[in-house]
């Protein structure tokens, strides 16, 4: 079976855009691939040194994906700072790694523009520690999103040196995951765009009914179609395919026939989009509140992910400082 890497940030609570985009990747994966499924508390430290609350971030992700659907029966999931082979490494592949190509990289001079008083050496290295955390778990394939694809275009060179300069044919050399546009694409309630949690135009899995329904009727409109069957404008079209996920097909059918004989009320719409988005989260939203609140559970399932990521991790490295040359005495 295949073995699938992929990263959480710790960063922000899931919306509806990473539920239908991501979290619908990771369960179609848990059920066919070997997957590792780590949330990337090292990573967060590139951009967020000094966190409020590292660990009430990574608690409130791990919950969120387990309500979400992750199972632990099925794929490891595991804290990256709990392995720390990730670090090693990491440390022995920075060793042929070159400033140039790491300067180039275009994350490192965004991040570098967009945080000029914090271009640490973390922020430089994110490939490396990206790699380390792909082919640790000798990965063959990773989702990846078009920001990190050449952050994975690296772990293929990284790989690929590593093999080259020891003469050996030892890392996979991980391809890009992609279950192509089948998928979904969730757009933010701002008229256009995708929902994210920077934006400010996204809609949690945690968040509570009421604030739900202040989001959904400050959403952007338009002033209204000019005449029957006008094209549908970005913002409401984006509503729209909201309610397509949310809501029942005849609720949909029935507000874009209002749109298109110029009887449509948009008061009505939002209204109605709010308590199917909040039907539809509920759910999801109490099973957090009851994943999070069991802390035995939350330690088992960092505990199981921990000792599954270890086995593999710690294979690797012993093998790896054997290529290299290290050897006790």
């Amino acid at each position: 079976m295949e073995t699938v890497v992929s990263g959480i940030r710790p960063t922000g609570n899931l919306h509806l855009g990473n539920y239908f985009g991501a979290v619908k990747n990771f369960l179609k994966m848990q059920e066919n691939y070997n997957c590792f499924f780590f949330i990337a508390d090292y990573h967060s430290l590139t951009t967020h040194p000094h966190p409020a609350d590292l660990h009430g971030n990574v608690r409130q992700v791990l919950s969120e994906y387990l309500a979400a659907g992750l199972d632990p029966e099925k794929a490891t999931i595991y804290i990256q700072s709990d392995l720390p082979e990730v670090a090693e490494l990491t440390l022995l592949l920075n060793m042929n790694a070159y400033l140039g190509e790491l300067e180039r990289t275009t994350s490192f001079k965004e991040k570098a523009r967009k945080q000029p008083d914090n271009v640490n050496a973390g922020l430089l290295t994110y490939p490396v520690l990206m790699a380390a955390d792909i082919i640790i778990h000798q990965a063959s394939k990773v989702p990846v999103g078009k920001d990190q694809e050449q952050n994975l275009e690296m772990t293929r060179k990284f790989a690929n040196r590593f093999n080259r300069i020891y003469e050996v044919d030892y890392f996979t050399i991980p391809q890009p995951f992609n279950f192509g546009e089948s998928l979904i694409k969730i757009p933010g309630l701002d008229g256009s765009g995708k929902m994210g949690k920077s934006e400010g135009n996204g809609i949690f899995l945690a968040e509570e009914p009421e604030s739900i329904r202040k989001k959904v009727m400050r959403a952007v409109t338009d002033s209204g179609p000019s005449k029957p069957n006008s094209p549908v404008s970005e913002p409401v079209q984006n509503l729209f395919t909201i309610m397509e996920v949310v809501s029942k097909p005849e609720v949909l059918e029935q507000f874009k026939d209002d749109y298109a004989k110029c009887t449509i009320r948009y008061g009505d719409l939002k209204k109605k989009l709010a308590e199917d988005i909040i039907n539809f989260t509920a759910p999801i939203r109490e099973k957090i509140k009851t994943i999070a609140s069991d802390d035995a559970y939350l330690r088992k399932v960092a505990r199981k992910g921990r000792e599954k990521a270890h086995e593999s991790a710690s294979k690797t490295i012993r093998e790896v400082r054997e290529i290299i040359g290290f050897k006790p005495f």
